[in-house]
């Protein structure tokens, strides 16, 4: 099949209920060819259909001829995992972008730990199939509501027979409880990956870091652009005529350079996919995407306007 441009279109092959409000989908190729490979914790691209939103594989990535995605109903986003789960039905075909990687397990760490929230849990599946297959030694965190369960029937099967242990909570305080003697009893080289909540996601790494946990050793997976906080104004200069456009707090820069009349080419609006990167000439961006890699981010002459911003006081200057 082709994958003109990186997108495909995809036929959907299952979609099973994790429970209530999360449902899970697969999709294949309609002449069952095999599709691209991907690395643990990358994203799918799906155009969902006005909206093309970033999720999570929870399939395996090695010889693939299937992507599994889980995915939360949120009546209050924007409107794509409501499309998903009302208007998609088995035998229907889907557009979706490449598999983008965007929190993949670092190889040579000595063991990983998981710590999941909710549907925070999908890209942990995907890491545990990687782990089983290489050998790694993991250990996993996974905090739920009683009535949204996900992946547990996969958490069980991933941990049989392998190095790796799980634990679930359903209640807050039980998983906060459990979480300070686990950061404290990992062998040195253990790697901390976290995804969930927002919330949640700041309480892990601030225990992380008092605990002395090294930056480096600490990554966390947010949920798009719903997960960063507003973030504060300030201006784009435009190197074609020199007009200053004013990005509010809790608008994206991608936004207000549309509502100044300029056309920036963007696909996922959460700072996967890397449609939306444009230069940067002057000033000093904020990134907030899971796209540029870090010696990228490091140059600081790129950015991904539909989640990053500028650094505080900084006004950046683009060549639109």
């Amino acid at each position: 099949m082709s994958w003109a441009g990186g997108a495909a279109t995809l036929v959907v092959r299952d979609i099973t209920d994790q429970s209530g409000d999360i449902r899970s989908f697969t999709f294949a190729a309609p002449d069952g060819a095999p599709l691209p490979a991907f690395v643990a914790g990358s994203h799918l691209v799906v155009r969902a259909g006005e909206r093309t939103n970033a999720y999570s594989l929870t399939s395996d990535g090695t010889a693939p001829t299937e992507y599994s995605i889980s995915v939360l109903r949120v009546a209050g986003g924007n409107g794509g995992s409501r499309w998903l789960h009302d208007e998609l039905s088995v035998g229907d075909s889907v557009e979706v972008i490449m598999p983008r990687s965007a929190f993949a397990p670092l190889a040579a760490a000595r063991k990983h730990l998981l710590i999941a929230g909710g549907i925070g849990i999908t890209p942990m599946i995907s890491h545990l199939r990687a782990a089983r297959r290489s050998g790694r030694t993991s250990q996993v965190l996974y905090v739920h509501r009683e009535v949204s369960p996900a992946h547990l029937d996969d958490l069980a099967a991933l941990s049989d027979g392998a190095d790796c242990e799980i634990e679930t909570f359903t209640s807050r305080d039980a998983f906060i409880s459990r979480l300070a003697t686990a950061l404290r009893g990992q062998p040195v080289g253990t790697h901390l990956y976290v995804c969930g909540p927002s919330a949640m996601i700041d309480g892990v790494v601030e225990a992380a870091e008092v605990g002395g946990w090294p930056r480096s050793r600490i990554h966390a997976e947010l949920f798009g652009t719903d997960a960063l906080d507003p973030g504060e104004p300030f201006e784009v200069r435009l190197g074609s005529d020199g007009r200053i456009l004013s990005v509010s707090s809790g608008v994206s820069m991608l936004e207000a350079l549309e509502t100044g009349g300029i056309e920036v080419r963007n696909l996922c609006r959460q700072g996967v996919c890397g449609e939306c990167r444009i230069p940067v000439t002057s000033g000093t961006p904020l990134h907030r995407d899971h796209y540029l890699s870090d010696e990228e981010k490091h140059a600081g002459d790129v950015i991904m306007p539909c989640v990053s911003r500028a650094a505080a006081g900084c006004t950046l200057e683009v060549p639109l």
